[in-house]
């Protein structure tokens, strides 16, 4: 495994990470993870992805949020915007080639808005984008995932509290608060849709609770683009971690960076 770095740069939090694959900052087409909701970048999806880094040697970022895993910070004081600003990031100080971005749940959603911000703040970042691939992108998830779904109860606790304790199906229960589903307001995307002008691969599980296979079309309809695939993967639920389909996660990632270098 690689040794875990750390990042003191940004809002005054350490942020974690670790770079597998090849030494060489500036050569063939490298990858960024962004992991989900309360997530860490050790999991199995992370750790495929590495392995796959080592294999093929190139150079491939993954890290924690704030308030996730190895970093700094309390999770409840987390907001989208703020883990959308790590993810930029941790894109621009610690990547220099081309870059495909794997989005993991709420890491599907932020790997949008950095494609979004990119485009429109910095040309020379954008250039280096070289795909998306989506899991079970959990788009607009504050609203349509959370509060739009949370029964009269939870709302009441939200307004009255500012936190929500909401059950989960895989670990501890979620803290939702108040302040995370008001920012996340700011980056809502699927009403009005986005230009994505790199190739996106979403990969979808038909067993998928938490993030259900109507949403990921709402997802797929919203990415204007003309070479945007959404895969459905039988069976699978929102983890997407069986051998099988880490496989089909590794080898989605590895034709796009193919691509890029022209192989």
């Amino acid at each position: 495994m690689s040794q875990v770095l750390t990042d003191r740069a940004l809002g005054g939090h350490t942020l974690a990470y670790r770079i597998d694959g090849g030494g060489d900052e500036v050569g063939r087409c490298g990858f960024l993870f962004l992991g989900g909701f309360k997530s860490e970048m050790t999991g199995k999806k992370g750790e495929a992805l590495a392995e796959l880094a080592r294999a093929t040697r190139r150079r491939t970022l993954r890290f924690d949020y704030s308030g996730h895993g190895q970093s700094g910070g309390k999770f409840v004081d987390g907001t989208i915007s703020a883990w959308l600003e790590q993810a930029i990031h941790m894109y621009l100080a610690h990547t220099r080639s081309k870059v495909v971005v794997i989005g993991s749940s709420m890491g599907g959603w932020l790997a949008l808005l950095l494609a979004r911000r990119l485009k429109l703040e910095d040309p020379l970042g954008h250039r280096r984008l070289a795909g998306l691939v989506l899991l079970a992108p959990a788009s607009d998830m504050t609203q349509d995932l959370m509060w739009n779904k949370f029964d009269e109860p939870a709302r009441k606790k939200l307004r009255e509290t500012g936190l929500y304790h909401e059950p989960s199906s895989y670990a501890e229960p979620y803290e939702i608060t108040a302040k995370l589903l008001a920012d996340g307001e700011q980056h809502l995307l699927l009403r009005d849709g986005m230009q994505i002008d790199v190739p996106v691969r979403i990969l979808q599980g038909t067993k998928d609770e938490e993030v259900p296979v109507s949403h990921a079309v709402k997802t797929f309809d919203a990415i204007g683009g003309d070479d945007v695939t959404l895969t459905y993967i039988k069976g699978a639920d929102h983890r997407l971690s069986s051998p099988t389909q880490l496989k089909m996660i590794c080898d989605t990632a590895l034709n796009l960076a193919d691509l890029v270098d022209g192989r």
